[in-house]
């Protein structure tokens, strides 16, 4: 059986292995990295194979998943293209590979140019809440990659959490919109305000925690609408009044669209930035043989 290879052994990959282990994948796993450690990591945690020559990684794929940096993505394409070209048969005897990319901001446009057919892209944003399989991924698909395959790549991503097939043009928003980092900060601020007003620490987690993943699953689970309970919340002369209405005042909502605003200027930053930069030189050890 073909196997799902994953360019990358870091964070992501293995947020990503953890659920699909959790899931009871049964397609075989493959990670190739140039760091010895975190192989052995990924072996020990999972049981899964690895591989740290990038040609028989490569030869063993139905499914790539470029799991590194944005900044190394180039890299690491151009030692991709190398075994490719390098590996008879097309890739094991296939006329495609399908090869997704989870790196932020490097559009399909540029990937495509980096690494062509046999390669068909798509690319993925998935949430590092996949190892508990409630992740949310973002999907997008080039042009070319095949039809039938398109079934394949998400039911990959559906076994760690529901997917949403979005066009490329909005996957900059999406990403920045939907990083767990923004529970994680309202979180961290509302139980510190919390405590410089004289709760304990455990008491104000309690509170912050209940005020926002507690109240936010209600309204998932049930038929209100966000802007009814926003306003059975803002009872005039209340106190939950009085607390959002300061915020409102204050410029809460520009403050959080100022800061989306900025991670995408960021990840279209780092495409100009990383479209715009030479191949690195591979070193003649790392090269496939």
């Amino acid at each position: 059986m073909k196997a799902t290879v994953f360019l990358g052994g870091g964070r992501i990959a293995a947020a990503l292995i953890a659920g699909l282990r959790r899931a009871g994948y049964k397609t075989p796993i493959v990670v190739h990295d140039r760091n010895p450690g975190k192989l052995r990591a990924l072996r020990r945690e999972f049981g899964v194979a690895v591989e740290p020559d990038l040609r028989p990684a490569i030869a063993s794929a139905r499914l790539l998943i470029v799991a590194v940096r944005p900044g190394d993505v180039a890299a690491i394409l151009a030692q991709t293209r190398h075994a490719v070209s390098r590996s008879s048969a097309k890739v094991g005897g296939q006329s495609v590979l399908l090869a997704c990319s989870l790196a932020a901001g490097i559009p399909l446009a540029k990937l495509r140019a980096q690494l062509g057919p046999p390669v068909c892209w798509a690319r993925a944003m998935p949430s590092p809440l996949a190892r508990s399989r409630r992740g949310l991924t973002a999907l997008t698909f080039d042009g070319g990659f095949p039809r039938a395959a398109r079934k394949l790549l998400r039911q990959v991503f559906a076994q760690v959490g529901p997917v949403l097939e979005i066009p490329e043009s909005k996957f900059d928003v999406f990403t920045v919109t939907f990083s767990p980092s923004h529970g994680y900060q309202a979180l961290a601020a509302l139980a510190r305000a919390a405590q410089k007003l004289g709760l304990d620490r455990p008491a104000a987690l309690v509170a912050a925690t209940h005020a926002l993943a507690d109240a936010i699953l209600s309204w998932r689970e049930g038929e209100e609408s966000l802007e009814g309970l926003l306003d059975e919340a803002a009872t005039p002369g209340g106190t939950a009044a009085a607390v959002m209405n300061t915020l409102n005042a204050a410029g809460h909502s520009g403050m959080i669209e100022r800061g989306l605003r900025a991670g995408v200027a960021r990840a279209r930053k780092n495409a100009e930035e990383r479209s715009s930069a030479p191949d690195r030189k591979i070193p003649r050890k790392q090269r496939s043989r």
